[in-house]
């Protein structure tokens, strides 16, 4: 029965989130700051599913300093965990197929995130070029996810290059933003415990260069694997907490 209502009130706030975003983005399209809105939206949407979001933000985030942010791709859940930390002056970085999804695609598009051709190298590379012109002339820091897929439950996958390609070419700061484990997330279940959200320092690229891009790559997954296992030890250990409060 939870999951039938939970269902439906979600479908019917997401049809609502969809609806006001579009409108929204169409009145000001390609802003700079319509996916932080969009994303406050969503992430208020995850107390309806029984999850409490504990976010934790860099000061980076509050200036108007391009950097690229790297996120953990675990599953759907990340629509509203991870949005709770999108900074202002911030776009994603998605395939290009997103565009033909119903409602979401365009959105997606409208609201000034960048769709990269991911099947097309010469396309990508030139779509990426663009991306490192718009954070130096716009100050616009950009969100990927460096897996490039979703992990579901496999831990932090291996990154692709694209990002420190890009950090670098920018010479601008990776800042990693990790979101703890989600497996433990039932919608047929009241309490879904906490996700911790934690964006931690600045990584610099200041005098790097191409031939750095791997092995900056391994110093920032390193770093991000350090990090969401010490969050995801946090939370486990507040959600046990949760289930054996005493009524």
């Amino acid at each position: 029965m939870l999951l039938i209502a939970r269902s439906i009130i979600l479908a019917v706030l997401l049809f609502l989130a969809f609806v006001f975003a579009i409108v929204f983005c169409l009145i000001r399209p390609m802003h700079r700051d319509n996916v932080h809105v969009i994303a406050k939206i969503f992430s208020s949407v995850a107390p309806v599913l029984g999850i409490k979001v504990i976010t934790r933000t860099n000061p980076v985030s509050d200036k108007q300093q391009p950097c690229i942010y790297l996120a953990n791709h675990q599953n759907n859940f990340d629509l509203f965990t991870h949005t709770s930390a999108v900074p202002k002056g911030t776009v994603s970085l998605g395939k290009k197929s997103l565009a033909w999804m119903p409602l979401f695609g365009q959105i997606y598009w409208l609201s000034g995130n960048i769709l990269i051709d991911r099947k097309n190298r010469h396309s990508a590379f030139d779509t990426m070029a663009k991306t490192v012109e718009k954070m130096k002339t716009k100050l616009l820091s950009v969100w990927i996810f460096p897996e490039g897929t979703r992990s579901r439950g496999r831990g932090l996958l291996p990154f692709k290059v694209g990002a420190f390609h890009t950090a670098i070419s920018a010479q601008v700061p990776v800042v990693p933003v990790l979101a703890s484990c989600q497996n433990h997330i039932n919608l047929n279940r009241w309490n879904n415990g906490v996700v911790i959200v934690e964006m931690i320092e600045p990584i610099p690229t200041e005098g790097l260069t191409k031939s750095d891009v791997k092995a900056f790559s391994a110093k920032v997954h390193q770093a991000m694997s350090a990090k969401l296992a010490e969050i995801n030890q946090e939370a486990l250990a507040l959600n046990q907490k949760v289930t054996t409060k005493p009524e």
